[in-house]
């Protein structure tokens, strides 16, 4: 009777206060998530997880270190991960980037490659720019990762000490040149001995990721991977 009566009280608030997929604007019944099945499954996973020697590692060799890395979605503007990445960073919507770093806290937990990750650093915003904005997108998706793998976010522990330029029409030797000496180990204690996992929400070229990463190995006895939301190949 009481469970009759709740799916009765939920059904009710549902006909009023109707919860659409973000993806397609679909009915959704079930309020835990916020992409219906159909845009799920049409989201361009890469499977890179459980694959040694993927693109995103590749991208790394020669330049830094790593233990893994990969990509949860491939980027393109032909596909809906455009979308709810604009609305992440320039939309206010949180929510979706706490949603799709549960999706990837969800993979990297069926994969052994990725099983003694210690915490999550969020690669930081400078510090005006995390104003602005209201919050640092990178750092949302870590939470959300970290509600699923049940590993601590160390936020703040390395911050980005200036402003740059936009990274977008920049090739790599132009990132390269305009995050060089951005990033800085505030925390050096606390990251020691640990394997972290460094997120980002796209990998471009890596030139941030690696100037952020070379910073992060000078602490001692400092293990290195990367994850990103997704990655759009240059």
């Amino acid at each position: 009777m009481i469970a009759s009566l709740k799916y009765l009280f939920k059904s009710t608030v549902h006909l009023l206060y109707p919860h659409i997929c973000t993806g397609c604007g679909s009915d959704l019944l079930d309020e835990d998530n916020l992409l219906c099945l159909k845009c799920i499954h049409d989201l361009p996973h890469t499977n890179f997880a459980n694959l040694a020697s993927n693109p995103v590692e590749k991208y790394f060799w020669g330049r830094i270190p790593l233990q893994v890395a990969y990509s949860q979605f491939y980027f393109s503007k032909e596909f809906l991960i455009q979308h709810l990445i604009h609305q992440l960073k320039y939309r206010g919507d949180t929510k979706i980037g706490f949603y799709l770093g549960e999706l990837m806290g969800k993979t990297l937990l069926k994969s052994d490659r990725f099983k003694d990750i210690n915490a999550l650093v969020p690669l930081p915003l400078y510090a005006d720019k995390e104003h602005k904005r209201g919050y640092n997108q990178a750092a949302v998706i870590c939470d959300g990762m970290s509600s699923v793998m049940n590993v601590p976010v160390y936020n703040k522990y390395v911050i980005r000490q200036h402003a740059t330029e936009t990274q977008t029409r920049k090739h790599r030797t132009e990132r390269w040149e305009n995050v060089k000496d951005s990033f800085k180990v505030i925390k050096e204690t606390e990251l020691a001995g640990k394997h972290l996992l460094l997120v980002d929400d796209v990998v471009t070229t890596g030139a941030t990721l690696e100037a952020c990463g070379s910073v992060i190995l000078q602490t001692a006895d400092v293990k290195l991977s990367i994850a990103t939301l997704a990655y759009a190949p240059k």
